[in-house]
């Protein structure tokens, strides 16, 4: 993995000068810390510290996008936002999603010489992407399964949230296949609520989905919701699976890279991610990071 390296491109601003900060920012999430320690040798950081590959000025601010940063009249008297490329050495890393993020994320948010940060890119190398095997379906493994090829998929959300049962649940699903749906899902607020169990709405659903089935030759994709703790998870894909659904549902952000990991090793099923929280990381062009780094 020696000479391979992972791609970090950001939009920052900052009080200081733009190549004072990307270094702040490279050192801090490599081989430095917030000041010059002994341990910190040349060889170390030859071999282990963050590179800062490009730096392009994208003009000034008038004032701080974040709260807690250095003040400009503490440093240069002014903002000045940039466009920054860091790299790292894999080796730094290894083939691991978790610690990727926390690598090009991490403390970066909280550094005090950046009063804005966002991610923006990332580009890993191909042993990096060999150890992860990509969706087991994809479009075309979606498109089987409902065996719509020919014209968009069409897809709708049921509101169990507010209080269905799991038979009037399925009602709404015997009247939106009825109606022409390709695609149904369950509410990121529903996963296994005592009032409305993922068992009790698996066994009012499916018989549902598969009497259509049988009377048009085309299996309408439920998504079930099983977000849950690793195990509950495992346990309820499973309950989907037995019963012949085709789909189960994770709220990414809440389960996290190593579940959604571990759940895609598990699953022969379509895995539909559910990105809730999204907005948390994005709302604000200088915080959080693009979608295009997050996918």
């Amino acid at each position: 993995m020696t000479d391979h390296r992972v791609f970090a491109r950001y939009t920052i601003e900052t009080p200081l000068t733009l190549e004072a900060a990307a270094a702040a920012m490279a050192g801090e999430q490599s081989s430095g810390t917030f000041m010059k320690i002994p341990g910190e040798t040349p060889e170390i950081v030859e071999r282990h510290g963050a590179r800062v590959e490009s730096v392009r000025d994208l003009g000034s601010a008038d004032r701080p996008s974040l709260p807690g940063a250095l003040t400009a009249t503490e440093v240069s008297g002014g903002y000045r936002r940039g466009d920054v490329l860091l790299s790292w050495p894999l080796h730094n890393i290894g083939a691991s999603l978790p610690n990727l993020m926390a690598t090009v994320c991490g403390n970066l948010t909280e550094l005090r010489q950046l009063s804005g940060i966002r991610l923006t890119d990332i580009q890993v190398p191909e042993p990096f992407l060999d150890a992860y095997p990509g969706p087991r379906h994809g479009v075309a493994g979606t498109r089987s399964s409902t065996g719509v090829w020919d014209r968009p998929l069409i897809g709708t959300i049921i509101k169990p949230s507010v209080g269905l049962s799991p038979e009037q649940t399925a009602g709404m699903v015997d009247q939106l296949i009825q109606g022409g749906i390709d695609f149904i899902k369950d509410d990121e607020l529903i996963a296994n609520p005592p009032y409305s169990t993922i068992e009790a709405r698996v066994r009012a659903i499916m018989p549902v989905i598969e009497r259509h089935a049988d009377r048009t030759g085309r299996k309408v994709m439920y998504a079930f919701n099983i977000t849950g703790d690793l195990d509950e998870m495992r346990r309820d894909h499973d309950l989907v699976l037995k019963a012949g659904g085709t789909c189960v549902m994770l709220s990414l952000n809440w389960c996290g890279p190593p579940a959604v990991g571990a759940m895609r090793r598990h699953s022969p099923l379509v895995l539909h991610g559910h990105r809730n929280g999204w907005g948390m990381l994005s709302r604000d062009p200088m915080l959080g990071m693009d979608f295009k780094a997050y996918q």
